[in-house]
């Protein structure tokens, strides 16, 4: 299938980079189809291509400069990324703005529960996810350049005003399990606060590892990521504990000693471990928090089906899933 673009501009715009040989051949990547992502391959070369959508775009949406600056200024940390390449702005090249990194030759993990992977294969892969999310927490991220990367301080208490008022002025009905979580999750906010470079959606399908070892040799995907609170983004991942396969992509229920997965409590101790923060000490608000953000996120895909712009196909189906992630969040702080 051919790219939506003509390739004449950039096959110049490569060779002034020095990336081309006489050949060029293009292929879409699956995965990060927020942002169009193709494989670029001329002669020994490849490399990966990532633009802005065609049409009209949220402002903040699809913050492919945010993507390219977080990557670059992580490039001499322990935080393993693909190699930045260039930027570019002028549209006439491939129609939006893109940038070019380094292609990663490795291997991307859907399901969480590795069925192609033996116990301890699946163990050393949770052991280095772990080891990559403490690393993003731990780094100086005034030191690398990205001091004004995001609003420090207050994390939560912003994010729980932002998402509770798209779901009040949504024009569909609120789960109940919802309003619950937003009336619950302001009063109980940690006082405790701290701000790290945070990635916004560390999961499994965002790590590429190793083709033979089971170590991450890139995290992708950084376009939501922000200074924000660390337990935020730990605690993320973490949902895939409670989440059973039947209802989302989690491992919620499964057998885990028998798969070689550890515990929830067991991954949480290896990160207390890696970072020396006590995790813990206010786990079930920050998992109430998560499950409350995803059920709004679901919730406003829900509504953009009944309007009739949803982009996915399965957004009306998402967006039901809304109510019984929130029942979840309340179960975590031991509301019926």
């Amino acid at each position: 299938m051919s790219p939506p673009f003509k390739t004449e501009a950039l096959r110049a715009y490569l060779k002034n980079l020095g990336l081309l040989t006489n050949s060029l051949e293009i292929h879409s990547l699956v995965g990060g189809q927020s942002n169009p992502t193709y494989k670029i391959t001329s002669g020994n070369n490849h490399f990966v291509l990532r633009k802005k959508p065609s049409g009209k775009l949220l402002p903040s949406a699809h913050a492919i400069d945010r993507e390219y600056r977080v990557m670059q200024a992580l490039a001499q940390t322990q935080v393993p990324v693909p190699k930045m390449l260039a930027f570019c702005e002028d549209d006439s090249i491939v129609g939006t703005p893109f940038y070019l990194m380094s292609f990663l030759d490795g291997r991307v993990f859907n399901d969480q529960s590795l069925p192609q992977l033996n116990p301890s294969e699946r163990h050393a892969i949770y052991q280095d996810m772990n080891r990559v999310i403490a690393a993003i927490h731990s780094v100086d991220y005034k030191a690398i350049g990205l001091e004004n990367f995001g609003k420090p301080g207050n994390y939560f208490s912003r994010q729980v005003g932002r998402w509770s008022r798209q779901v009040q002025d949504s024009t569909i009905p609120i789960p109940e399990a919802l309003i619950k979580l937003i009336e619950w999750l302001p009063n109980h906010i940690p006082a405790d606060d701290e701000t790290t470079l945070v990635h916004g959606d560390f999961r499994l399908d965002n790590l590429v590892f190793d083709a033979t070892e089971n170590r991450v040799i890139g995290v992708l995907d950084w376009e939501l990521s922000t200074l924000g609170h660390p337990m935020a983004d730990f605690s993320y991942q973490c949902m895939a504990w409670r989440i059973p396969p039947s209802l989302w992509r989690g491992i919620g229920g499964l057998n885990l000693t028998e798969l070689g997965i550890p515990s929830e409590q067991e991954y949480i101790e290896w990160y207390e471990l890696h970072t020396g923060r006590k995790a813990s000490t206010h786990w079930n608000f920050y998992m109430a928090y998560n499950f409350f953000r995803i059920a709004a996120i679901l919730h406003g895909v829900a509504q953009r089906a009944v309007d009739g712009n949803a982009s996915a196909s399965d957004a009306a189906e998402n967006g039901q899933k809304a109510g019984q992630l929130a029942e979840i969040g309340l179960s975590c702080v031991g509301i019926s």
